[in-house]
């Protein structure tokens, strides 16, 4: 089983993307920025959102090491750059500034593409953690096609329960009620912090340990 599928990489990359994601806590913004539509309207709205996040994610994914590589940036500096961006949307969670929908200034702006496909679904902090999965295990030189697959499949599983909260978002909402979302939130943002202490702590141990790869020597 772990020959041609990791399921323990997977369980890193659905729990982490979860996490950041936060497929509840999409729920209160998505209602808002698309309260103007009819529910066929909201339907196609989360279909697009969940494409377009999922396309810049694998993009990055793909080729994320390639920019890297080209512009000198080790997997530490990119841990540690990593944990501080999942910190502060960590924060955006604890203090609820992630559930205030922007307002684009164009009515005639996608609200599918900019702000819930990116930076909402697809911000910074799913990106450089997807992006340090793929640097850590595909790119450790022992990459094994059960490393590719359940990274692949985290990203999906990940994507696929954004769609379901979005696509029953008036259900959930009714169910979990304002005080109840909150609550998921808040604790998604602990959880969250947690992991990019780790992330930070990791890179300070590999500068610490091994300065010469660490600093690209």
């Amino acid at each position: 089983m772990t020959d041609w599928f990791d399921v323990v990489l997977f369980t890193e990359v659905f729990v982490t993307l979860f996490v950041i994601m936060d497929p509840p806590g999409t729920v209160p913004v998505f209602l808002g920025l698309t309260s103007a539509m009819g529910a066929r309207q909201r339907n196609r709205a989360a279909r697009q959102a969940i494409l377009v996040s999922l396309g810049v994610i694998v993009v990055f994914a793909l080729f994320g090491q390639q920019v890297l590589h080209y512009m000198g940036i080790t997997l530490p500096a990119l841990q540690a750059s990593g944990g501080l961006l999942l910190l502060a949307v960590a924060m955006e969670l604890l203090t609820g500034k992630m559930e205030e929908p922007k307002p684009s200034g164009n009515g005639s702006v996608n609200v599918a593409l900019v702000p819930l496909g990116t930076p909402l679904l697809a911000g910074p902090g799913a990106i450089v953690a997807t992006m340090v999965f793929v640097q850590q295990r595909v790119g450790s030189g022992d990459a094994r096609l059960g490393h590719w697959l359940a990274i692949a499949a985290g990203i999906v599983a990940v994507h696929l329960s954004t769609y379901l909260a979005m696509r029953f978002a008036g259900v959930i909402h009714k169910v979990l009620r304002d005080s109840g979302v909150t609550l998921v939130t808040r604790i998604a943002g602990l959880l969250l912090a947690a992991i990019a202490v780790q992330m930070i702590a990791t890179a300070v141990t590999e500068f610490v340990t091994n300065p010469t790869v660490a600093l690209g020597g």
